[in-house]
């Protein structure tokens, strides 16, 4: 009990905002933790290594022959092709894991703490963009294993990462925003196959041209951001037009980022 005439200390309210610096530390920790729970988990970095090489192999020996005459020439073109798919599905595990997270109740821990409140996130995002970045390494050594070789130069391999990892960046916001929608993180691998699915395919992923498809889904193909994202990949490793195919796929990110970012923050202030 308080002695008479001495007023009690009003509770301190806690800030909800941090500074940059700490913000930055915040994101830094989150992702490290994201990064660390593979040590726990190890399947999952299987997942990003099992399912890219069986999709190179089969793919190489089962439509190579038939499209490009042999193995050896239909490499150059579904190396990029699925190093560009893989990254698309890829971007779907940010959204089962933050939506895993959220249902298990981590995040209400997080709510406690004082923390960015973005940075459960922003942490997601940069640890899953770490492990595309080793899907990529995969794809490529399985490539060079059966013969696909880089025919342009360190600089050019260097940039394709960065776009790769620039555009999955951009495109991982729509699985966010699934992932503040659903309420299993099993829903959100099935929203990410209806979209992803319809996409790769329906681009130049595992073809190299759109000659000889129909005119109406010929014009969908040679606008899918998924067809440019490819043909400036391909440009950056065997060859080719880049600056444009490049600079239109990541407008393609922007915009859809521009579109889903604020949807998915709105959504995750509301849930979380």
């Amino acid at each position: 009990m308080s002695a008479p005439g001495i007023a009690a200390p009003a509770p301190q309210q806690l800030s909800r905002r941090v500074s940059p610096g700490t913000a930055a530390r915040n994101i830094g920790t989150l992702a490290w933790r994201n990064l660390v729970q593979i040590k726990h988990n190890p399947m999952e970095l299987l997942d990003l290594s099992i399912q890219p090489i069986m999709f190179v192999l089969l793919f190489a020996y089962v439509f190579g022959p038939s499209m490009a005459g042999s193995v050896e020439a239909y490499l150059p073109v579904v190396i990029p092709g699925i190093i560009a798919q893989n990254a698309l599905f890829a971007g779907m595990s940010t959204g089962f894991g933050l939506n895993t997270d959220i249902t298990k109740g981590v995040f209400d821990r997080f709510r406690s703490l004082p923390i960015s409140r973005t940075a459960p996130l922003a942490g997601r995002i940069i640890a899953d963009t770490t492990k595309q970045a080793w899907s990529m390494v995969v794809l490529l050594a399985v490539g060079f294993a059966i013969g696909f070789r880089i025919e342009t130069g360190p600089l050019a391999l260097v940039t394709a990462f960065l776009l790769l990892l620039s555009f999955a960046v951009l495109f991982s916001w729509t699985s966010v925003f699934i992932a503040m929608k659903v309420n299993e993180p099993e829903k959100v691998q099935i929203f990410g196959f209806v979209v992803i699915f319809p996409l790769s395919f329906l681009s130049t992923a595992f073809i190299p041209s759109t000659d000889r498809i129909p005119g109406g889904v010929a014009w969908l193909m040679d606008n899918s951001p998924v067809t440019h994202l490819v043909e400036a990949m391909r440009g950056l490793l065997v060859g080719g037009p880049v600056m444009e195919h490049a600079l239109i796929a990541l407008l393609w990110g922007a915009a859809i980022s521009l579109v889903f970012a604020p949807l998915s923050l709105r959504a995750f202030k509301q849930r979380a």
